[in-house]
């Protein structure tokens, strides 16, 4: 298990975020934020690929209105946390039980954003002891039962796993455009064209700054993750004792629900909610405030 040294550090990033960099095993990094309520119900919440902290704060008012003390992380490779390339998947618990441990926390939920599902399933078949919920919003699937994936994911993972270098540079041209063009040009990664309701300035704001912050470091975290999501996770599921619920959206382009039901039906105590005519970036802002209103 990665410890966390004596070498905490808190700061504040570019975008105003209260956050805290830890140490892990005397070498690596990892920064995480904290939104809500300080003495709240402790929940941890793990952003999608790419991703970072700053998704988290979309919810910061929903957690302070529920008692939540919501953690939001950079995993490794993303935003200010060291890259940690070797470690495989099934090993996520690795950086959650830091930021535990660094923010005194014995026991939290999870709640895991698209690629953020297979390390939140991860931790909870390892730690039964310290993850009770996970909830999964808009998840990923394993490659065995995402049916027909989009063309998109078929291609990023392709690269991902053939040409690595090749798909770090294309996200580097894409953060580069980002940072030049209107949130429009990241959002719509996320959004069906029939996706419902328009997202106010904060919602896409936040979701352009998310997409920065996870290229502002190393940048290699999007590369590495999809190439180990391509394949078997190496997860035992049925050593997950925890509750788990998938929240998805019907319209989901980015992660078809038909995947989503056929790997909720394999998991044990595992149920699925679903959000009517919702995508991908829509699921996550309609789920997650129920989500949270679990923990009060």
């Amino acid at each position: 298990m990665a410890t966390p040294s004596t070498a905490t550090r808190r700061d504040r990033s570019d975008g105003g975020d209260q956050t805290t960099t830890i140490a892990l095993d005397g070498r690596r990094r990892l920064r995480y934020a904290e939104y809500g309520d300080p003495d709240g119900t402790p929940v941890l919440f793990l952003h999608g690929t790419p991703g970072s902290h700053r998704l988290g704060s979309l919810f910061a008012d929903a957690a302070r209105e529920r008692d939540v003390r919501l953690l939001a992380p950079d995993r490794p490779g993303y935003g200010a946390s060291t890259p940690w390339s070797e470690r495989p998947l099934r090993d996520a618990d690795r950086y959650v039980r830091a930021v535990l441990d660094d923010a005194n926390v014995q026991q939290a939920g999870l709640v895991a954003f698209s690629g953020g599902a297979p390390h939140a399933l991860a931790t909870a078949a390892r730690c039964p002891d310290i993850v009770p919920r996970v909830d999964v919003v808009a998840g990923a699937t394993p490659p065995d039962v995402a049916g027909d994936r989009p063309t998109v994911q078929r291609l990023l993972t392709g690269l991902a796993t053939r040409t690595p270098t090749l798909l770090d540079g294309l996200f580097r041209g894409q953060a580069w455009l980002a940072e030049r063009l209107d949130p429009s040009f990241v959002v719509a990664q996320y959004t069906a064209s029939d996706g419902g309701e328009e997202l106010p300035d904060e919602v896409t704001g936040t979701v352009k700054a998310d997409f920065l912050e996870a290229f502002a470091g190393d940048g290699s975290g999007a590369v590495a993750e999809l190439r180990a999501t391509a394949t078997d996770w190496g997860i035992d599921e049925d050593s997950i004792e925890a509750d788990v619920c998938f929240w998805h959206g019907t319209n989901d382009t980015n992660v078809p629900i038909e995947g989503v039901r056929a790997f909720e039906e394999r998991l044990p105590a595992a149920s699925l909610e679903t959000l009517a005519g919702a995508d991908h970036l829509r699921t996550l802002r309609r789920a997650t405030p129920q989500v949270l209103e679990g923990y009060r």
